[in-house]
């Protein structure tokens, strides 16, 4: 068995997606920024089916560069094959969605790093590794860059590898279409299709449209096109025919497209077409892959294109495997895939680990987000306040030591120098929204009225909401403080923040076994579905299981459970973690006072230094991690 199911190769860029919709991209006033380039979005899609992807191309040494390394990474896809070019910028994409028919896109690839790829790039030892090798045609158009491809294709079919080639006919891009037509998708040019005709025998499968056939087969009459491509490839022939679907050829092409093999396809609204055929092809490299028959395979690829053509960007529209599944097994409900809730709920559940990165299959981390605690100590002023979160972090870090797992809590107007300081440093990072203590639930005032403010947060940072409620709270205080959370929820996943719900109910009233089962079932009830619970030390594993019940009833893709620590001793949560431990969705803890209170009275009044300060919050942090693990350690060798 082969390491790896596929290796793609050609250009990679960041692309630029204006956010306004229904205007020109002279009047888009924001962007969002994606990975993008063809090859790269099919490795990206097909990692999300469950293949083992890399890419081949080249990046510049610079930020545009890192983030497609490092979002390629979160993805899943190996970049072994990803070269880093100290004397060329990444490539940029600009693109926008006018109308159902127009999607201006402006390419700035002038000497850019994917098209620095030479032979000496391509290593046979790596392509060895791949069941199969995937061109797109850009990297055809540039002797340098083809001498690349066509190696790359040599040691693949050496090496018992499959090929494919997506057609990917960029006019502008074979240099017979100006900068400001990034648009146009077909410009007859014998020249080109002499070029790709040329290559088309190393290809077992063979994807374009109508139009890249065209160019292809160097004919406006597809059936003639088709065939003049069958008389130089062998390749299996796959026709994209846009809303009738798509047909596949294995032998001679009939007098009728309409006699291929076809698989079914999916009545939804068109959005937004761009990078709607890498969905397509990461679709249907998973069914060729697998082995599927090609109306299955082409089933596949249909409906990964309808989830691109329906959503905003490229590699983020592409769906999971489990939301393919899903998507074929209960079928469309409404065309506007992106506003159905219940797939949109399953997509960005089983697609974080794009977002995110990272391991948080366990939990420690340190919450330093208090606010009144601190400004209530003696000595305590604000500058002071920002000083000594500086040292929590320095504390975190310590224990951390590069290791997954590990996270803060931080606050934005106390703790900002060392919020914005922890960003990049691989903890995992929650930031508080809740006005300290508040009840019924009041947002810190940098959010604005409708949680705008969270489009300045860090795309890493955890949006976190504390909210003390009950079971037994009034209509009007439920309704108050449910509308404050469906707000900030919201807005959390309209800027693709993740969201951490606490529920505190034992500060209200008394508490059983199933008091914040009741309360999470609440908060489903209304469409919330946070991606974190953090939650009380229950005493019991009644209380534990009916909480976990609650939230698999209605989650089953939830990041899992913080235990928080209410600034218990050391001894009692202790306890708690034996107990919270045996059960695999909670992941952790989320302790602060216990950790930074002793420390912070003594610091705050100058009884203790910086390094002190540190050395004790360090020790305590690395202790409670410590009684952590052993309690999972237990709890699995119990089980």
């Amino acid at each position: 068995m082969k390491p790896l199911d596929l290796i793609t190769i050609g250009r990679s860029s960041v692309d630029l997606y204006g956010d306004q919709i229904g205007g020109r991209l002279e009047d888009m006033g924001s962007f969002s920024k994606y990975i993008g380039g063809s090859p790269t979005n099919i490795a990206c899609g097909t990692a999300r089916l469950g293949l083992k992807s890399a890419v081949i191309t080249g990046v510049g040494d610079e930020h545009m560069g890192r983030f497609i390394r490092e979002q390629l990474q979160r993805e899943g896809v190996d970049v072994r094959g990803v070269k880093t070019d100290p004397a060329r910028l990444t490539a940029l994409v600009l693109l926008g969605i006018r109308d159902e028919d127009s999607f201006p896109l402006i390419f700035y690839r002038e000497n850019c790093a994917d098209m620095g790829l030479t032979e000496v790039d391509i290593d046979e030892d790596f392509i060895a590794e791949a069941r199969s090798v995937l061109a797109t045609g850009t990297h055809l158009s540039h002797p340098q860059t083809r001498a690349a491809v066509i190696k790359a294709l040599e040691l693949a079919r050496k090496h018992g590898a499959r090929t494919a080639l997506d057609i990917d006919y960029r006019p502008n891009l074979w240099g017979v279409a100006g900068h400001g037509e990034g648009e146009s998708r077909f410009v007859a040019s014998e020249a080109v299709t002499a070029e790709l005709q040329s290559t088309l025998h190393l290809f077992d499968l063979i994807v374009g449209t109508e139009e890249e056939f065209h160019i292809a087969g160097g004919s406006t009459d597809t059936i003639a096109a088709l065939r003049a491509v069958r008389k130089v490839s062998d390749a299996t022939l796959v026709c994209k025919r846009g809303a009738a679907g798509a047909v596949a050829f294995e032998g001679d092409i009939p007098d009728s497209l309409d006699d291929g093999q076809t698989g079914p396809g999916f009545p939804i609204e068109v959005f937004n077409v761009l990078g709607a055929g890498d969905g397509f092809f990461s679709g249907l490299m998973k069914g060729w892959l697998d082995g599927e028959d090609w109306p299955t395979a082409l089933k596949y690829a249909n409906a990964c294109g309808a989830f691109a053509v329906s959503r905003h960007g490229c590699t983020p529209a592409y769906p999971s495997l489990t939301e393919l599944e899903f998507f074929l097994r209960r079928g469309v409900t409404q065309p506007d895939l992106r506003n159905d809730a219940e797939l949109e709920q399953i997509h960005w559940a089983t697609n974080r680990q794009g977002r995110m990165g990272g391991d948080w299959s366990e939990m420690r981390v340190f919450a330093f987000d208090h606010r009144a605690q601190l400004e209530e100590m003696d000595g305590y002023t604000p500058d002071k306040g920002g000083v000594f979160k500086e040292l929590c972090l320095s504390a975190a870090l310590q224990v951390a030591n590069g290791q997954s797992g590990y996270g803060i809590l931080c606050d934005n107007r106390i703790g900002r120098s060392a919020l914005h300081a922890a960003s990049g440093s691989g903890l995992w990072i929650g930031r508080p929204a809740e006005w300290p203590g508040s009840r019924p639930l009041t947002l810190e005032p940098e959010l604005g009225p409708d949680c705008g403010g969270l489009q300045e947060w860090a795309r890493e940072n955890i949006v976190k909401c504390l909210c003390f409620c009950h079971p037994d709270d009034d209509a009007a205080m439920r309704e108050d403080q449910e509308a404050t959370i469906r707000r900030l929820y919201t807005a959390a996943r309209r800027n693709d923040l993740e969201f951490l719900l606490e529920v505190i109910p034992s500060k209200v009233g008394p508490v059983d076994d199933m008091t914040t089962a009741t309360l999470i079932r609440q908060f489903y009830a209304i469409g919330v579905y946070p991606d974190w619970w953090k939650l009380e030390p229950m005493k019991t594993r009644e209380g534990w299981q009916n909480a976990i019940d609650a939230i698999e009833e209605h989650d089953k893709h939830t990041r899992g459970i913080v235990v928080l620590g209410l600034d218990a001793p050391e001894a009692e949560l202790a306890a708690s973690f034996e107990v919270a431990a045996g059960f695999d969705l909670v992941k952790g803890f989320a302790v602060g006072r216990t950790i930074f209170g002793d420390a912070a009275r003594a610091w705050m009044q100058g009884e203790i230094g910086d390094d002190d300060a540190v050395a004790q919050m360090a020790e305590r942090y690395a202790r409670l991690c410590e009684i952590w693990d052993s309690a999972r350690s237990k709890a699995k060798a119990a089980a």
